[in-house]
Order: structure tokens, then sequence, then C-alpha cells
């Protein structure tokens, strides 16, 4: 009896470096299965879409590339599977809206994708695999595969998130925290290292809240210290932490290691209290307001980032004032602004908005101030020789990477010129800062 021929398949990853990682947990699902991976979703026997459900903008982003998917239906047998947040979040209400979609997968079913895709190839009816609330957290069936860009690979510590901020959905969507063992993410490093990546990204919904559900409690500065025992020349950074949980023992690790980047993590989304309590996170308030300082005693080199929110219900220019002086202050070197998106079955939903021309307004403030404590910042770098990681070649002798300062997708980087053609992706180079462009840094090799 012949072989029945292998179902290439294609995966199109949207929103946050976790979904990264489960995409990656679901394609070496694929090969571990039989199945082979295709870099092209035209090519591909079927499309995997992992969404991302998270605010209004990414629902939207996730339906318009699940439409653009399921055109390429119109002249093949081609699969289309939906996954992630947005079905999870749905459950089940998506089909009427999606009907060329063959297959909706949710968070707790990611190791069913092979079974999913190969029914699905074979079958006309709708395939739905959904739990109400997701409890699971997968280990990769492959833990070398990554899907990243540059010489960095993700790796998920944790899942879920027991805080309840009052605009956020993660908690419904993703179901309480919960930790992977240390020993499991200690031997993923290992294998993300032998394959060559040169920089250990740990990623979760609050990285800070790592280990304190284990049966042997551990904490994310225990974990760093495993990281670091590991022994080489790569990098450790960490994304994703909760004010509060910013330990002493967090500090020092960090502060001791050369291999953890000093670089912080921590969104604050407000300064001032009152809006903090309406956003159910009035126990941050004196962290957020001591965080740059205390981060700075430790570690004078630092580099902080953070994420703010504006035009959440209730904030006055009062509030908004505070907010931008509390940024000017803080003198952050990376700042995330986001409008606040009202969320359906938050805590927050039923209040009134700021107006729409208002928080337009104010994200252009708080931009043009980071702006120019960026533009301050550059400019005190110049003449500093930094150590860069080389991520890809840009043109002859040219090179973009970045210092440890910048963190991978979501920062700047550094355009550097480089002495020598026979460098590769994820080499460590000293270079000296020149100048920069926008937010680029531009410098040369010493």
């Amino acid at each position: 009896m012949p072989a029945q021929p292998t179902l290439s398949v294609a995966f199109i990853s949207l929103g946050c470096a976790k979904n990264t990682v489960d995409s990656q947990v679901m394609a070496g699902r694929l090969v571990t299965d039989g199945l082979s991976l295709s870099p092209s979703p035209e090519e591909a026997d079927a499309v995997v879409i992992n969404t991302c459900s998270f605010i209004k903008s990414a629902r939207e982003e996730s339906l318009q590339v699940i439409r653009e998917a399921c055109e390429l239906k119109t002249d093949s047998e081609k699969v289309i599977v939906v996954t992630g947040c947005l079905p999870q979040k749905e459950q089940g209400d998506l089909a009427e809206a999606l009907p060329e979609v063959d297959a909706f997968l949710g968070l707790d079913q990611l190791d069913r994708i092979s079974q999913v895709i190969r029914s699905a190839a074979n079958r006309k009816s709708l395939l739905t695999m959904l739990s109400p609330i997701s409890t699971k957290i997968f280990e990769p069936p492959v833990p070398g595969l990554a899907f990243s860009a540059g010489a960095y690979a993700y790796v998920k510590i944790s899942e879920g998130c027991n805080h309840r901020c009052a605009f956020c959905t993660i908690p419904s969507i993703r179901g309480r925290f919960r930790s992977r063992r240390p020993a499991a993410i200690v031997r993923e490093a290992e294998k993300l290292l032998e394959t060559g990546f040169r920089e250990i990204t740990l990623v979760s919904q609050d990285s800070t809240a790592y280990g304190r559900d284990l049966s042997q409690p551990s904490s994310l500065a225990r974990l760093l210290k495993d990281l670091d025992g590991i022994g080489g020349d790569f990098w450790i950074r960490f994304l994703y932490g909760f004010p509060g949980l910013v330990t002493t023992e967090l500090l020092e690790i960090m502060a001791n290691s050369a291999r953890i980047c000093r670089y912080l993590d921590v969104p604050v989304q407000h300064s001032h209290p009152e809006i903090l309590k309406l956003m159910n996170r009035a126990s941050t308030a004196s962290y957020v307001e001591r965080l740059p300082e205390t981060a700075r005693r430790f570690m004078p080199d630092v580099s902080l980032r953070t994420t703010v929110i504006t035009g959440f219900p209730g904030e006055k220019t009062h509030h908004f004032n505070h907010l931008m002086k509390y940024l000017e202050l803080s003198q952050f070197d990376h700042v995330g602004v986001f409008p606040y998106s009202q969320e359906k079955g938050t805590p927050a939903a039923s209040l009134k908005a700021a107006p729409e021309k208002t928080v337009e307004h104010r994200i252009d403030k708080l931009l043009d101030l980071q702006s120019r404590i960026f533009d301050t910042k550059a400019a005190a770098m110049k003449g500093a020789v930094k150590t860069v990681m080389l991520e890809r070649q840009t043109a002859a002798k040219t090179w973009t990477g970045r210092t440890s300062g910048q963190a991978p997708e979501v920062d700047s980087v550094t355009s550097v010129r480089v002495k020598t053609d026979d460098l590769r992706p994820g080499d460590f180079i000293e270079a000296r800062i020149t100048s920069h462009k926008g937010y680029t840094l531009k410098a040369k090799q010493t």
C-alpha cells in the first residue's frame, strides 16, 4: 500500500513572544508526528494562524490575517487552522464569521495539532477543540526548535496570570499562573545554546512571579542563577515583570552576573496612585515610584523598559501630567505607550473611557517626551564602547545588532560598521557608539 504524502504546514504567529513559543510547541509536535514545516503559507498544505486577542486592535489584526489565509483556499484543498487566544476567548463563536476555517484549537489543545490537521485534511466538517478554562502548560517536544529572526530564542517559563488588573483579559483567556519546572527550563536553554542561539529570552505573563506556585517553591532569581551556571558566552534576559515582585535577591543576582543582561522590563502602566487604584494595581504604587532609583542603586548601568496606558477611565489632566512628570524624572531607556482598550468582561469595561482625541493627544505627548529622553541618552553614549551581539548583515561590512540594553523585537537596534568579513549571527563584538538616527544607535567595531 503506497505511503500517504507528508503534509506540510506553515505557521503565522501573531501577538507577543509568548505566542511565538506556543507556535514552536506546535511545530515541534508536528515534526515528531511526521509532518513537515513550510516557510510559505502559499505552498503549504495547511496553515496554522496562532492568534492574539489581548485588545481590540489585536483581534482585528487576527481576523484580517485569517481572512487573507482563507483566500489561499480558492484553488486548493488547503487546510486553515486557527489557534491561540482568539478561539479560546470567543469559545466557538467564530465559525459563522469565518466559514472557510477548517478547525479552531484552544490553548490546552496545542498537543493535538497533528491530529487536527490530518483530520481536517480528510473531512469537510468543522473541527473545534476548546476547553472552557486553560489549565495546561506545555513542554517543547523539540527543545532546539525556535521561530526567531536572530540569534535569540524565547523560552516560556510559566503560563497564565494571578493578577486581576481591571483592564486585562489575560487571566480569563490563559487561566491561573502556573510555572514550568526549573530543570526543564535549564535543559531547554542548554539545547538552544547547543543549536547556536546566543541569547535566551525568558517570557511569561509575569516572569517575576515565577516558581512561587511549585511544590518546591523557586523564584526568578534562583532560575536565573541556574541558567547562569550553564557557562559559556551568551546572554540571559527576561521580559514582563511586576513592580511589586522585583526583589532585592533578583537585583543582586542580576548585578553579579556577566551573562544576565542588566535589563529590567517592568510595565508600570501608570504612575498616579488614584489611577493605579482604578486599575486594581494600587499595591504597586509605592514600587512604581521607587523602581528606577532602586534598580539603578544595584546596577547603575541598567537599561529600564516599561509600558504605560493613557486614557484609562477616570484619567484626568492632573493624572496625565503626573505620568508625564514621572517618566521625565525616571528617564526610562525604553517606553511603550498604549491607549486604553475597553475589553468586554473586564472590571473596567463598564467605565467611561477618555475621549479618543484626548487619548491621541496624550499619546503624542508621551511619545515626544520619550523621544527627547532617548536623544539625550544616545548623545551621552557617544564614544562609549559597548558589547554588541550581531544579528544580520545589512550591507558590506555593516550589521544590525543589539547591545544588552536592547531587547529583541521590542526595542531599538544598533547598526555597526565592522572590520572583517568573517562574522556570523550571534557573534559578540566590541563597538564604539558614534551617533544615532531616530532610535537606532550607530557604532563602529573597535
